[in-house]
């Protein structure tokens, strides 16, 4: 996969949207900490944080936690979510007869015990593979391992849009629930039966040093420098800081303003600009500002006319018959 963690931010060290504070999600696929989405259908049961807590050789994990103890219904599914883009998994050559295996593994920890699970889909929606785990010591850092068959049915992109979905279960229903440890085309969220992270108040669930690799063997997780990471994920969300740009444009209209920006990275897609308030406001400022300069240029002009014309009319009454 290029690299050989397919994942970005495997480690759970950028965060560029929240900066460590903690994130209650109210709608499906909202990011949290970078290139991890949460994913649900009902909103606030859970919230997610970059926490500090993990185990040797990591800094960083993400953190969830259920705010109530909710009872899913057969048509809940409560996850986090990672999307590996297809530019970056075309090598698996997953949909074709020659599809590699792959591994995944990563540290875990949890206020619960039991059985876990999740699952790995395509951006169609017609394969879902899914996996299970368990958790023998509640609040006990444990590493896992998982091996994938490679997927030889269905179409896996790969071009800059999702390659592979995978998905950490946090509670599913019946609907949203199948057996473990195979290749199917019903959309299952993590296996029957296993633990319901959101059905239990206050219950906590840390992940972290997330790794995707081609074969069947497990190696150490890939680290990658803090600069190489944050640049992969800044292909997908970049946060820029007003203090670190000279912003200098043109204002068209009262609705319209240009400011060219430069971005760190190449972008996977067109962007969607969102603006912070303080950055809203000084263009909503620079806006008045430059109609109360139209108007000042336009009283000014009308001024110097006025006083034309009263010289033109002094000077014609002072002439002599």
């Amino acid at each position: 996969m290029g690299f050989r963690n397919g994942i970005i931010n495997g480690d759970m060290r950028i965060d560029q949207r929240n900066a460590g504070a903690s994130v209650t999600p109210t709608s499906d696929n909202q990011y949290t900490l970078d290139r991890y989405e949460a994913r649900l259908t009902q909103s606030s049961k859970f919230s997610v944080q970059r926490s500090t807590t993990a185990p040797n050789g990591f800094t960083n994990s993400l953190l969830v936690t259920s705010l109530s103890a909710y009872s899913v219904t057969s048509s809940d599914r409560f996850a986090i979510g990672h999307r590996i883009e297809g530019y970056n998994s075309a090598d698996l050559a997953w949909g074709t007869a020659s599809a590699q295996a792959v591994t995944l593994s990563f540290w875990v920890r949890s206020s619960l015990t039991g059985t876990f699970g999740g699952s790995i889909a395509n951006l169609v929606g017609d394969q879902f593979y899914i996996f299970s785990y368990s958790i023998s010591s509640a609040n006990t850092w444990e590493y896992k391992t998982i091996t994938v068959p490679g997927a030889t049915a269905a179409t896996w992109n790969t071009d800059n849009t999702l390659g592979i979905n995978i998905r950490f279960g946090l509670g599913a229903g019946t609907s949203n629930s199948g057996t473990a440890g195979s290749w199917g085309s019903t959309n299952y969220w993590q296996p029957t039966g296993s633990v319901s992270v959101v059905g239990t108040n206050g219950a906590t669930f840390y992940i972290t040093g997330v790794q995707l690799e081609a074969g069947s063997v497990a190696t150490p997780f890939e680290r990658r420098s803090y600069g190489q990471e944050l640049a992969l994920c800044q292909r997908y969300f970049e946060n820029m800081q007003m203090k670190d740009y000279n912003f200098l444009g043109q204002v068209f209209t009262s609705s319209q303003v240009c400011v060219p920006l430069r971005w760190t990275v190449v972008k996977r897609t067109t962007l969607t600009l969102t603006l912070i308030l303080i950055l809203s406001l000084i263009i909503r400022l620079a806006l008045v500002l430059t109609l109360i300069l139209k108007l000042t240029l336009i009283l000014i002009n009308k001024c110097a006319l006025i006083r034309i014309l009263a010289l033109i009319l002094i000077r014609i009454l002072v002439l002599p018959l």
